[in-house]
């Protein structure tokens, strides 16, 4: 078994690492970046945990696989005709099957200065521009900012605006900012609710443990524009030189691209069959496949499994099994020990279910290291970084005002 995988997130390395364990089979794994990204701690890293919970080396989570062969590279273009992947060098490479992994991307719905002047946590680039720009303007100039505003009211942004609450307080005391400035968070959400991929229960849980903690929260408001000093939602500008845009995902670009041999659904997802794949020896899976509970990490995982299973059972000419949908549980931390989670219409809120994110994510390593490196990495989340010595300088248009 010849197998090609393109992107190196949950869906990619998962699957690369359920091939790895027959020995038949061969895997070349190709990435843009050397590391793994978890995406679910991503907020952490942002607000003063050790990045070490955040990406992880290939190198780490392959080192004892010695048929996944790693490759560094950007692909642009698919033929499936010629079975090859043309990269951005224009190096091409030829595969026997491939599977498309790419992860989805930010978007800004063409909002006017969005791209310019709003702070993201996606990347290790984005992280540390951001961590950067709270050194300079905390720890340099002595301010704080009139407003924070996180764009987005999915899990991310919750995530984000409830731990900025106790990072921004830790920075004032690192240094030593005195007076009566309040700090004031909002959180932006165009839909009607929080979290509105949850139930109406859990979404008004959540609203009310972030209204605690001091969270201005605004749904039902939409994101216009935003200039070197502001933010415009729904008519009124937001005075802020802090804007994080945790909203807005969409499928990679390499598809539309490459539109003549994909079908779409409405939502630019990939159309698949039953057994996720488009024509020929290409699968799709993870968030760029057309499936129910597609943007999930868990649901990237399951489909990495499923496609594993399936080549293996094909390669060994036995019948594949057709593709089934699942809804995974939902655990989403807001602030310090407190976390929402639901399950087959289960709403738990509170301590508990922070208990059961904090072994989520233990789990979530596991499912790419081995017991004892999965550990060491969940533990590094109670890590706090030497933030302001060892963030390096990231240019952003915002911190040339």
């Amino acid at each position: 078994m010849n197998i090609t995988i393109v992107g190196g997130g949950f869906g990619g390395v998962k699957t690369a690492l359920e091939l790895a364990k027959h020995p038949d089979a061969h895997v070349t794994l190709i990435t843009e970046m050397p590391h793994f990204q978890y995406y679910p701690a991503l907020y952490s890293a942002a607000t003063g945990h050790s990045h070490l919970e955040a990406w992880v080396p290939l190198t780490k989570i392959f080192s004892d696989k010695q048929n996944v062969e790693i490759i560094i590279d950007s692909i642009i273009a698919i033929d499936p005709n010629e079975r090859t992947l043309k990269s951005v060098s224009g190096k091409v490479y030829e595969y026997e099957t491939v599977i498309l992994a790419l992860g989805a991307v930010t978007t800004y719905f063409g909002i006017k200065g969005l791209d310019q002047y709003a702070y993201g946590i996606k990347s290790v680039a984005e992280v540390n521009a951001f961590k950067r720009h709270l050194y300079e303007e905390i720890g340099q100039n002595h301010q704080i900012d009139k407003h924070y505003v996180v764009v987005g009211g999915g899990p991310t942004g919750v995530e984000l605006s409830a731990a900025l609450v106790t990072y921004l307080k830790r920075l004032r005391k690192q240094f030593h900012i005195k007076g009566k400035s309040t700090i004031h968070i909002d959180l932006i959400e165009a839909s009607p609710r929080v979290l509105p991929r949850m139930s109406e229960k859990a979404s008004e849980k959540v609203r009310k443990h972030l209204v605690s903690l001091g969270i201005k929260v605004h749904t039902g408001q939409a994101v216009q524009s935003q200039n070197a000093d502001s933010l415009m939602v729904s008519g009124k500008p937001i005075s802020s030189h802090t804007v994080i845009w945790t909203s807005g995902v969409a499928n990679n670009p390499f598809f539309k691209n490459n539109a003549e041999y994909f079908e779409f659904a409405p939502n630019g997802r990939v159309v698949i069959d039953e057994y996720m794949q488009t024509r020929g020896n290409v699968y799709v899976i993870g968030d760029n496949a057309a499936t129910p509970f597609t943007g999930l990490a868990q649901t990237a995982l399951h489909d990495a499994i499923f496609v594993a299973k399936n080549i293996v059972r094909q390669h060994h000419q036995k019948k594949r099994k057709p593709y089934k949908a699942v809804r995974p549980p939902s655990v989403v931390p807001v602030g310090d020990r407190w976390a929402i989670l639901e399950w087959k219409g289960v709403v738990i809120g509170g301590w508990v279910a922070s208990l059961i994110r904090r072994a989520a994510d233990f789990i979530g390593y596991h499912d790419i290291l081995p017991i004892g490196q999965a550990l060491g990495v969940w533990r590094a989340s109670k890590v706090m970084d030497d933030d302001f010595q060892s963030v390096p300088i990231m240019s952003h248009p915002r911190d040339k005002k």
